[in-house]
């Protein structure tokens, strides 16, 4: 786990505390544990970033009761019950009441982690969905999230705006690294389903069996988890990697689209992650199912068709990571930013991010180049280092025209400020504005 995932953990034996918190931590989790639900429930806000496992049976606010009260601080908190073998009709009104599940006593620790690893993934992907609705509350700060003023970019931002209002299924396709997970979670952030569950599933390396069980439940009816097409009820379920679901399973998914009627009651959001180059989506999928789901559909750019757009992702990502690691952020050459726009970028936006954090950190020790970086990755990726064909006057221009737009916008027009800081006299600065189509009034 790449990122501490934490469990609040409420009993009243300090024992079983104990226990639970160790084998949690064994496997990489932050745990807090608390002798009882009041003091659980002073504690866990709607800000609180894990899982909750809780004793059904505790003195004063037991397990139920303590559900209650954290389904109505937050309804997307998972909580897990451990009950006792005469508990489990009451842990089955509370799967009804809102529980993400159960674990009956004597329970075994591995499927306790396991549960709770799902749990806390869920809860990550509720809180990123949260943050991504506040922020796709208006114009300004969606453009911030999806960044990029290309007019590839300005269409996809009118697409998820538009087909985020509708109710129909969406297929979502594009190569990998291009930002498709971001835009499954913006399509529900901004639709009329915002206030209810989204749930992702990756559909991809899972037996056929398994991937069925987990999306419409297994045969044996004893099992107390729940479907993720259960779970996502009247929301959103995101079908990541659909191209590789098998013929039985597309037949079986068929079949539970033309349950959902029109509007259907849940939303499938079916996302393809780099399908075989001879084969289209369409190819991929069986007919009908393909165009269900493909209700509406949107392609995401890859990376090196969005031009200028290379330059300020790089910018920002740079940005990010030096405040991460507490370091200035490395400033751009000319050559540098023709270079990063002459990339082929087989990974794209991913890509992107990666080489920006090793440019920061390479920056630390100042050693090395940010051309090294770029050519040695798109050579390990066995791409050639350029793709387009633009000559170099083209990109280092492009670069420039950035360049000054920026610093005109951070000095809010102010000239003389911005000449001082580019290092150019008036009458250079004014041709090269007026070449670029610049005008300072729109700083001002």
């Amino acid at each position: 786990m790449s990122r501490a995932m934490h469990v609040a953990i409420v009993d009243d034996e300090q024992d079983m505390r104990q226990s639970i918190s160790q084998w949690l931590a064994l496997s990489g989790f932050t745990t807090e544990t608390y002798a009882d639900g009041a003091e659980a429930i002073a504690a866990i806000n709607s800000d609180f970033p894990g899982v909750v496992i809780t004793d059904i049976r505790m003195p004063g606010l037991d397990g139920m009761a303590l559900l209650k009260r954290l389904i109505a601080v937050d309804s997307t908190i998972p909580v897990i019950l451990i009950t006792g073998h005469g508990d489990v009709p009451m842990a089955v009104e509370a799967m009804r009441l809102g529980a993400y599940d159960f674990l009956e006593k004597p329970f075994n620790p591995e499927k306790m982690m396991a549960l709770a690893e799902r749990a806390a993934k869920a809860r990550a992907q509720a809180m990123e969905a949260r943050a991504l609705r506040t922020e796709l509350a208006d114009g300004p700060t969606m453009m911030k999230r999806l960044i990029g003023d290309s007019a590839l970019m300005q269409r996809l931002r009118e697409d998820i705006l538009d087909i985020g209002q509708a109710d129909g299924h969406v297929l979502i396709d594009g190569e990998t690294g291009t930002g498709k997970t971001l835009v499954a979670h913006a399509l529900h952030a901004v639709g009329s389903r915002s206030g209810r569950k989204l749930v992702s599933l990756n559909c991809a390396g899972l037996e056929d069996a398994t991937l069925i069980a987990r999306l419409f439940g297994p045969a044996a009816t004893d099992s107390a988890e729940r479907p993720l097409a259960d779970i996502a009820r009247g929301g959103t379920l995101v079908l990541e990697d659909i191209e590789a679901v098998s013929e039985p399973v597309q037949a079986r998914l068929l079949a539970y689209v033309d349950a959902q009627g029109s509007p259907p009651e849940t939303r499938i959001i079916a996302v393809c992650n780099g399908h075989k180059q001879d084969q289209t989506l369409e190819d991929a999928l069986r007919p009908d199912l393909f165009f269900r789901l493909g209700a509406h559909q949107i392609v995401l750019p890859p990376l090196r068709a969005r031009g200028e757009d290379i330059i300020a992702l790089f910018n920002e990502y740079l940005a990010r990571f030096a405040e991460e690691y507490g370091c200035p952020a490395p400033e751009l050459s000319m050559p540098d930013a023709a270079q990063l726009l002459q990339a082929p970028w087989p990974g794209n936006v991913r890509q992107l991010v990666t080489i920006a954090e090793r440019c920061v950190l390479q920056s630390r020790r100042e050693d090395g180049a940010l051309m090294s970086l770029v050519m040695a990755d798109n050579e390990a990726s066995g791409e050639a280092l350029t793709t387009d064909g633009k000559p170099l006057k083209e990109h280092v221009e492009a670069f420039e025209r950035i360049l000054i737009d920026n610093t005109m916008r951070r000095h809010k027009g102010a000239i003389a400020a911005v000449m001082e800081e580019l290092r150019l006299p008036r009458r250079t600065l004014n041709e090269k504005m007026a070449k670029y189509g610049l005008v300072r009034s729109d700083y001002v």
